[in-house]
Order: structure tokens, then C-alpha cells, then sequence
């Protein structure tokens, strides 16, 4: 039950939040109220996830983080918990859900950047602020519902119930061009989305004319025999709904828009938590459930990633904006991930897992940083800073930290992470690999670019603004915390995915293998 719970608990606290809220109004401190409810709601889903990782955890040590016993299961076998309750079995639909080590860190980070969502807003949301926690945190439930989900139409309900709560964040508590921004984010990731239901939807029907049973269950599921031209357009639909998520070039014009106009916690959500649901996707359900069409399609994907990487460093290096430059910088970062999913081997994919986590943490600082700032001086643009390290040297200094972050700077998480990915990719594609490896030094001109602007140079108007506050330093040492944690010692890291990762490397090592058999076959014939 443990893994229901950690749906229920937000999705319940969003709606006690809301309503206590409403009830006390006409109080002072409604807003406050729901605010400590949501942190309420969060602190019981992360002493659930800690349950977890103490329980399952593939740490070093003695005791509760020793190999022995229920961590092997981690190690060795594909779910350490699973769910599994009937639903709607006349359709073949069941409530299944299951955690494995790369949902367990996926979940995690939901959770932890769910905390830091709703300590950045603390002050920023005035108006509404029980609809406000509401539809935050049925964002995240949808969330960890899709990072959980088993069966495909429970995977697509999660799916669709992330979207519209994070559409009201945008349309209703976003800046000058909320709407539009909300609007377009909408309309990608919907039609996006009913490309991938489509795709479910043949899938269930080619399997259950095959087998005769009807499922929407992601273990029935797969190895399902599909022809060749079928298997390329059900991959393709899955494909597209997860690249505009990622997003990648050119399905993400949506992304600087949404970033931009998004209240701060709902910039964290997005380029921290809902661009992963994408990477997860592509990990999860794209790749196993069509290996050999992932596997002809590979070189296409990488070469979409390739072009993200460099077209989103170079769209972020000519902003002005701030919020709107660190939405670019994921456009970039994400490309990473797509070149060292579909570049497939060991090397390449641990270096995908630890992107998408140390991504979340550093661009969702960065966000935290930008609306704390705009809060402070209500302006965005970056014309109007300048030598604000003077007025903010606390603030300045973590701002600093989290670009080097974000350009790669050995010692912190997001360089393990890249290193991986280029060092996986080379052996993929040498090309791809050197050509990608331009995004680390166009990272490092952005970045350092954004510092000078902002905190350094010439002040272009008399700002009198205070530092960071004691909860925003609270935020800000967490997350310094975890950024150099996985800097220095990934290791847990890679070994909590490792069962997963190796899951995929057994699919294509058998659709390799079936590839060359067949060839064989061919090459015999003539």
C-alpha cells in the first residue's frame, strides 16, 4: 500500500489545503494554513520514500544499508514494490503500480523538489493560495502516479491528470503572457498525448488479436510480435509524446514560453519534474516495449539530440530575459538525455539517470534564484541588473555555484552526468559524441555570461533589494547539499538504477541478436 499512499497523500492534501482555506477566508492567515498543509502533505510522502530507501536501499554500510537481505531484491530483481488491483477488467485495465530503482529516484526527486516548489512560493502567492497549493500538488501526484504506473491506460490517466492542474498554475498564477503560454503548453502536450494513446490503443488491439487477451498490462505487453512498419509508427507515437515532454528540437517551442510566464514553483515543476516524465517514457515504455524499431530509429533520435544540445545553448546565450534563459539551458541539458538514451549501453544510460536527477536539482535552483529576484525587483530583464552581488552577495554566490553547475564544472552532479553520456555516446557514434561535446563550451560561455549580467558589470539601475531570507537559505544549502553530493559520490546513484538499466541492455542485446540471425538467414538464401 505503501506505493498507493504516496499518490493519495498529496492528492488529499491538495483538496484539505483548498478547503481549509476556503473555510477560513475571512482569516489572516488562510493562505498560510495551506501552505503548512501542503509542506505536511510532502513531509508524509517523503518519510514514506525514506522508508523505502532504508528498507531497499543499495548504499554501503552495516545495518538497515547492508547488501544482505531486502536489497538484493533491489540489486537482482525488476520490482521491490508492487501493487496490483483490478479496475476495470472487462477492458483489461488494472490499477498497477510498481517501483523499481529508477522510479525509487525519480520519486524521490518529485517529492524533495516538491518541498522546494512550495518553500519558493511561500510569499510570492497571495491570491488564491488554497487553489493554488491544490492544483500544485495534484500536479505532483500525477506525477508520481506516471513514475509508478504499470498498466498503459493507468500510465495515460497520470499522464492527463499532471497536465491540466499544471495548466491553471500557468493561466491563472503566471506573469504578462500567462495565457498564452498556458494555452500553448496545453495544446502540445495534448495532442502530443493523444498521438501516445493511439499508440496504446493499437498496441492493446495487435496484442489481444495475437493472444487473445485483451490487456493494457506493461508486462503482458512486452515482446508483443509486431511487424516491422506497425512497430515504427506505435514506437512513433510514444516517441512524439515523450519528445515534446523532454522536450526536444523541434517539438519545444512550448517550453520557454511556459517557463517563463510560470509562477516559480511551477518553473521548478516544469523543468525539474515534467521534462523527466519525458526521459522516463523513452526509458521505460518507448525502447522496451519497441526495441527494434527504437533500434532503427536511434540514429535519427541522437541526431535530435545533438541539435537540441547546441540549438538550446545557442537560443539561451541570446536572451535577455533570465527566466527565459534558464528554460533554454534545459532545451540543451535534456539533449544530453536523449543522445544517451538512444545511445544504449551501460556507459551512456547511467549518465541519463544522473542528468535527469542533477538537471532537476541545478536548472530547479536556478528557477528558485530567478523568481526570487523578480520578486524582489519585478523585472525579469537582464539589461536592467547588474552588480547585484553587491546588494545580494549570498544570493550571488549561489547563484554562481548553481551556473558552474549547470555548465558542467567537474566536483558537481551535472558533469558526471554529461561525461557519461559523451563517453556512452562515443561508442555509439564518435561523430555524435564530439559534436555534442560543443554543448559543454557553449554551456560555459551562457553561464558565465548570465553571472557577469546579473551579478557582476556595470549596475544599470540603483536596486535596493534584500538577500536571501532564512527559508530561501534553507532551500538553497539543501540543494548545494545534493548537488555536490552527487557530484562526489554517484555511486548509490548508478546502483539503485543499475537493474533497470541492465534490463534495457538485455533487450537489445536480443534484438541485436535477432537482427544478425536474421541477416544471416538472408545472406544464406542468396
Amino acid at each position: 500500500m505503501i506505493l498507493i499512499w504516496l499518490i493519495i497523500a498529496p492528492f488529499a492534501g491538495g483538496i484539505l489545503a483548498w478547503v481549509l482555506a476556503k473555510v477560513f477566508s475571512h482569516r489572516e492567515g488562510h493562505g498560510l494554513l495551506a501552505r503548512w498543509v501542503s509542506l505536511l502533505a510532502l513531509a508524509v510522502d517523503l518519510y514514506l520514500v525514506v522508508r523505502l530507501w532504508v528498507d531497499y536501499s543499495v548504499g554501503l554500510g552495516t545495518g538497515a544499508f547492508s547488501l544482505p537481505a531486502v536489497a538484493k531484491k533491489l540489486l537482482y530483481g525488476k520490482w521491490f514494490a508492487e501493487v496490483r488491483v483490478p479496475w476495470i477488467p472487462q477492458a483489461g485495465i488494472s490499477f498497477h503500480l510498481a517501483m523499481d530503482g529508477l522510479s525509487l529516484l525519480l520519486v524521490t526527486l518529485t517529492i524533495v523538489l516538491g518541498v522546494v516548489s512550495v518553500a519558493a512560493s511561500w510569499s510570492e502567492i497571495t491570491d488564491g493560495p488554497g487553489a493554488f497549493h491544490f492544483n500544485l500538488l495534484w500536479t505532483l501526484s500525477g506525477i508520481i502516479g506516471v513514475f509508478l504506473a504499470l498498466d498503459l491506460f493507468l500510465f495515460y490517466f497520470f499522464w492527463e491528470l499532471m497536465l491540466v492542474p499544471m495548466y491553471f498554475l500557468i493561466a491563472i498564477w503566471g506573469h504578462e503572457r500567462k495565457l498564452y503560454a498556458a494555452v500553448k503548453f496545453f495544446i502540445f502536450t495534448q495532442l502530443s498525448g493523444l498521438l501516445m494513446l493511439l499508440s496504446i490503443l493499437g498496441l492493446f488491439f495487435v496484442h489481444g488479436g495475437q493472444t487473445g487477451v485483451y490487456t493494457f498490462d506493461y508486462t503482458s505487453l512486452l515482446g508483443t510480435s509486431l511487424p516491422p512498419a506497425t512497430a515504427f509508427w506505435l514506437m512513433l507515437g510514444f516517441f512524439i509524446a515523450f519528445a515534446v515532454k523532454l522536450p526536444a528540437v523541434p517539438v519545444h517551442s512550448w517550453l520557454p514560453d511556459a517557463h517563463t510566464e510560470a509562477p516559480t514553483a511551477g518553473s521548478v515543476i516544469l523543468a525539474g519534474l515534467l521534462l523527466k516524465t519525458g526521459a522516463y517514457g523513452l526509458l521505460r515504455f518507448a525502447v522496451p516495449l519497441f526495441p527494434a524499431a527504437s533500434e532503427s530509429f536511434a540514429p535519427v533520435a541522437m541526431a535530435l539530440g545533438v541539435i537540441s544540445i547546441l540549438y538550446g545553448a545557442f537560443l539561451a546565450f541570446g536572451q535577455t530575459d533570465l527566466k527565459r534563459l534558464v528554460a533554454d539551458t534545459s532545451i540543451s541539458h535534456m539533449g544530453f538525455v536523449l543522445l544517451g538514451i538512444y545511445s544504449w549501453n551501460s556507459i551512456a544510460l547511467q549518465g541519463t539517470v544522473m542528468q535527469m536527477l542533477c538537471h532537476g536539482i541545478s536548472t530547479g535552483m536556478l528557477f528558485v534564484l530567478a523568481g526570487a529576484i523578480q520578486e524582489r525587483i519585478h523585472t525579469r530583464d537582464m539589461r536592467r541588473m547588474g552588480r547585484l552581488w553587491e546588494k545580494v552577495p549570498v544570493m550571488g554566490g549561489v547563484g554562481m555555484l548553481f551556473a558552474l553547475a549547470s555548465l558542467g564544472l567537474p566536483g558537481l552532479g551535472n558533469f558526471i552526468g554529461e561525461f557519461l553520456v559523451l563517453l556512452g555516446a562515443f561508442q555509439a557514434s564518435p561523430a555524435a559524441s564530439v559534436i555534442a561535446s560543443l554543448g559543454l563550451v557553449f554551456s560555459t560561455v551562457y553561464a558565465l555570461w548570465m553571472v557577469q549580467q546579473v551579478f557582476h558589470g556595470e549596475p544599470r539601475e540603483r536596486w535596493a533589494l534584500p538577500d536571501l531570507n532564512l527559508r530561501e537559505k534553507g532551500i538553497a544549502a539543501s540543494m548545494i547539499v545534493l548537488i555536490v553530493w552527487l557530484g562526489l559520490f554517484p555511486q548509490p546513484v548508478i546502483n539503485a538504477a543499475r537493474p533497470a538499466l541492465e534490463n534495457l541492455q538485455k533487450v537489445r542485446a536480443a534484438v541485436l541478436k535477432q537482427i544478425h540471425q536474421s541477416k544471416g538467414g538472408a545472406d544464406e538464401l542468396r
